[in-house]
């Protein structure tokens, strides 16, 4: 194929204070269509094919937040929107990223992206596995649940094992990581419906908890007898308070993500009553950025120790551990808003057709 000269893309033109939204006089996303500039010495030219869905996102489009407080740079007003993408190069100027490579770059929600050559990973194919892992296990996602399950939490065999947003991407990986990797006691999941709950218990654990059912506290304080050492928190908000209750003295709660609260004003979003559960029980709760985990030059060796997991049999990595949603381009926006539905099971990703 001929070099394109045009791409679409998707920009930030309005950022949201609540939920996003993708129709009306004030759309959180327009699509726009611009010049593609000319390849310079060591950059390449690629097409996503798999675009990376992350609740993250959504911390990064808030209208308003101070970028001092965050972890990366918020996506600037009219800016491209951030994303990771499977792609493939199909222009190179770089002797390392060669044309026909399939690679994970930020790319952004565009057809087509022009990147630095040494910005991109190539990637290598694992017999038996899509390259779509690459964006969830056995990419960020998975070296998320690793980081936060292993080092952050310290989990071990004599702990019992807190997973909420169980059967999310990262979620599923840290009830995976934690029974079968490290060999914790006992895994409670957590997950909106039955379904889903079969699928957790089916990774490995103990038992999985539909927080969506009335008796839901009751079970979890059954399930929780003698209390917890681990919690791993990717929701925030009420259930976390709740386990706050379900805390072993000393235990300790990883905090990984808070997406109860993420699509909420700050009128709406939800406070903690059990705060003094912290002191008086001396709980240890500590937020965490994979991307101090990256920076130690550790996940190339933890990716290796999970493809030998994988082809071990101790882990479960398939078309069950993730949603891939066909995708037209205009409509990449609305296939990332599912996240928010909870209509995904494992990793989201979306393929360009």
């Amino acid at each position: 194929m001929s070099q394109p000269t045009q791409t679409r893309q998707w920009l930030l033109t309005n950022k949201p204070t609540s939920m996003p939204q993708l129709s009306g006089t004030s759309p959180t996303f327009t699509l726009e269509t611009t010049s593609i500039p000319a390849l310079k010495e060591d950059q390449v030219l690629v097409k996503p094919l798999y675009i990376s869905n992350d609740p993250a996102q959504r911390g990064w489009i808030t209208k308003g937040v101070d970028p001092k407080r965050l972890y990366v740079p918020p996506v600037p007003q009219d800016g491209v929107m951030r994303a990771r993408s499977v792609a493939e190069v199909i222009e190179s100027k770089s002797e390392k990223v060669q044309k026909g490579k399939l690679v994970i770059a930020t790319t952004g929600w565009a057809e087509f992206s022009v990147q630095d050559a040494k910005a991109c990973q190539v990637i290598e194919p694992v017999e038996g596995l899509s390259v779509t892992h690459f964006l969830g296990a056995l990419g960020m996602t998975g070296l998320t649940a690793y980081y936060g399950t292993k080092i952050i939490a310290r989990a071990g065999p004599g702990d019992t094992v807190v997973v909420s947003g169980a059967a999310g991407a990262t979620g599923s990986m840290v009830v995976q990581i934690a029974k079968k990797m490290l060999g914790c006691k006992k895994v409670i999941g957590m997950a909106g419906n039955d379904d889903k709950c079969k699928w957790v218990e089916s990774l490995g654990a103990d038992v999985c908890l539909n927080y969506k059912k009335p008796d839901f506290k009751k079970s979890l304080i059954e399930a929780t007898e003698g209390y917890v050492e681990v919690y791993f928190d990717n929701v925030g908000g009420d259930i976390l308070d709740l386990m706050l209750t379900r805390m072993k003295r000393e235990g300790r709660v990883a905090a990984c993500g808070a997406v109860t609260d993420y699509n909420k004003s700050r009128d709406e979003k939800s406070g903690l009553k059990n705060w003094f559960e912290i002191i008086s029980n001396r709980i240890e709760i500590k937020g965490f950025i994979v991307m101090d985990f990256q920076a130690t030059g550790k996940g190339p060796e933890v990716v290796k120790e999970m493809v030998k997991a994988f082809k071990e049999g101790k882990i479960t990595l398939g078309d069950e551990n993730e949603t891939v949603v066909d995708t037209k381009f205009e409509e990449v926006p609305r296939t990332w808003m599912l996240l928010f539905e909870g209509a995904n099971t494992g990793k989201l990703v979306t393929k360009l057709v």
